[in-house]
């Protein structure tokens, strides 16, 4: 039987050196994208179902898919550290990771800036506390662990914010009209899918309208 090289599936594979703590830390940290993908947005779709976050979710994707057709095109390898980190088989221009972030970091802060859906400006000081230091975070840690050069994660940030800004235009001036075209169709009521993006406080109408279930007879669960 012939044998074939391995090569690892690279979604959860970050090295870092042994009693590096920084390097420990960092390496959690460039694992942020896959949490935010399978936690925060297949938790979104089971209990909230919003077509904002879903098209969101859906340019995120897309963003990924041209990361990829970029790297299979321009081919520049990774630095010299990846023979160490077993991923020279595998290309480094754009930082896939860094446009991640920073497509999500630019389309969450316009999403806050607009107040669309649940979320409201006042949250401006989750995006500039949390979200955009975890960005630059996470692009400081692929060149700190070795699997990128510094002109690779600067290019996946620019290309990612750039594809955030273009494609957040694109859903909210042209893909928005058909929200309530989606919303009646047959699989918008399958899904229970809705727009909230028009009601100005989501939270509070989602509140008022759970009270007022609440006295309505047809809302009654059945024991």
């Amino acid at each position: 039987m012939s044998q074939h090289p391995l090569k690892a599936v690279t979604l959860t594979h970050v090295r870092y050196q042994k009693g590096d703590q920084l390097g420990h830390f960092l390496a959690w940290v460039s694992l942020v994208p896959v949490f935010i993908s399978l936690g925060g947005f297949s938790s979104h779709f089971i209990f909230r179902r919003e077509l904002q976050t879903m098209f969101f979710a859906l340019g995120l994707l897309i963003s990924q898919f041209v990361n990829e057709v970029i790297k299979t095109s321009v081919q520049q390898a990774r630095p010299e550290t990846c023979a160490l980190l077993e991923m020279c088989d595998s290309h480094g221009w754009p930082s896939s990771h860094s446009q991640y972030m920073f497509f999500f970091a630019v389309y969450f802060t316009l999403l806050t800036y607009r107040r669309l859906g649940l979320i409201c400006r006042n949250q401006l000081i989750v995006a500039y506390l949390l979200v955009w230091p975890m960005a630059v975070l996470t692009m400081y840690s692929r060149v700190y662990l070795g699997y990128h050069t510094v002109a690779q994660v600067f290019a996946g940030a620019g290309l990612g914010a750039v594809l955030g800004w273009g494609w957040f235009w694109i859903v909210n001036n042209v893909i928005s009209g058909l929200f309530p075209v989606i919303e009646e169709s047959s699989f918008g009521r399958f899904f229970y899918v809705k727009d909230t993006s028009h009601i100005p406080n989501v939270l509070r109408f989602e509140y008022e309208n759970a009270r007022s279930a609440r006295k309505h007879p047809s809302y009654k669960r059945a024991d």
